[in-house]
């Protein structure tokens, strides 16, 4: 009679072995990925929309990334590029990036009730501008043309009082009324060592030029760049989170790629191309200072499911830096 035992499950005969994921050695840089006046800014409008209620309008990407503005439109902020987009009676916000004073100055003569999320590295440098051309200097601005805050920074001075420096050629070829008589300024989110060629070559050409103690590059950008100089020449292939608009995620690219290592901007796991990965045994990553942690932590679960990660952290420095937010907000 045949048996009622149970026979344990053995497995189909002959059935093909899975294949194992390959090997896949991830330095992860810090640091990374947020930094203070972007944390301060993303706070603001989620303190706006609780405190106001939506929808709370912002003028210009509140930072450059995607996914950021993507989930606080979910919350109920409504993105706008001119203040005329923004009705009456609604808060408006403006982005880390900083505005021209034109615009609190139409926020005000039409009643807007209007909140600054500006960073306060950035506002610097508008203070710094403004007394410059008070003291009769010209000013030779180092920065990207377009870039929201190369245009705020312009705004705050009168017309003609900048010039705008983008390479290493104009700063050599520039021509000023009164070399005796300028100063120097720089955006926040530039590569450290372009600038100090540029800031360098005005210095040799005009002595008498003054400035801010060596530039205006911004603790988080001068500290993310440092971060990845350290892994890059380790390895085959550096991945940059951030958003192609954003200066500081493109530098931190171009930063990867002058120490030996190719590199690629992706702005979350789903840019990835698997075909890059051919012959690489070591990955950098990192990611750009308006880009969330959720996404270096998106990118390394997409990672894994194609490789057999070992991950190790690379420290260069550690940020405790953080920015008051707008009293009206925080009473």
């Amino acid at each position: 009679m045949a048996s009622n035992a149970i026979i344990p499950y053995q497995g189909v005969m002959n059935a093909p072995a899975l294949a194992a994921k390959p090997a896949l050695a991830v330095l992860v840089a810090a640091p990374r990925g947020f930094c203070a006046g972007v944390d301060r800014a993303i706070h603001i409008v989620e303190l706006a929309l609780e405190r106001y209620g939506a929808p709370v309008y912002v003028r210009h990407e509140i930072v450059h990334n995607r996914f950021v503005v993507d989930t606080l439109k979910a919350k109920g902020a409504i993105f706008v590029e001119e203040l005329d987009e923004v009705p009456d009676g609604v808060p408006v916000v403006f982005s880390a990036h900083g505005v021209p004073k034109a615009v609190p100055a139409a926020a005000e003569a039409r009643g807007l009730n209007y909140l600054d999320a500006t960073c306060p590295l950035v506002s610097k440098v508008h203070r710094q501008a403004e007394r410059l051309v008070e003291a009769g200097r010209h000013i030779l601005f180092i920065g990207h043309a377009g870039h929201p805050e190369v245009v705020g920074t312009f705004g705050q001075v009168p017309e003609n009082a900048m010039t705008l420096i983008e390479t290493l050629e104009d700063a050599s070829n520039v021509t000023v009324a009164d070399a005796e008589n300028l100063g120097f300024l720089t955006q926040t989110t530039l590569s450290v060592d372009d600038t100090a060629d540029m800031v360098a070559e005005l210095q040799r050409r005009f002595p008498s030029i003054i400035g801010p103690k060596g530039d205006d590059i911004c603790y988080a950008t001068s500290n993310r760049q440092a971060a990845v100089k350290a892994i890059a020449p380790r390895c085959d292939l550096v991945l940059v989170i951030g958003a192609t608009n954003s200066s500081n995620s493109q530098r931190l690219r171009e930063v990867a790629e002058r120490e030996g290592s190719a590199a690629y901007l992706i702005q979350r796991g789903s840019d990835i191309d698997w075909r890059w990965f051919e012959g690489v045994n070591t990955l950098g990553l990192t990611a750009g200072a308006s880009a969330p942690e959720v996404l270096v932590q998106e990118v390394m679960a997409c990672l894994s499911d194609h490789f057999e990660v070992q991950s190790e952290n690379i420290t260069t420095a550690v940020e405790q830096v953080v920015f008051k937010l707008p009293r009206s907000l925080v009473e």
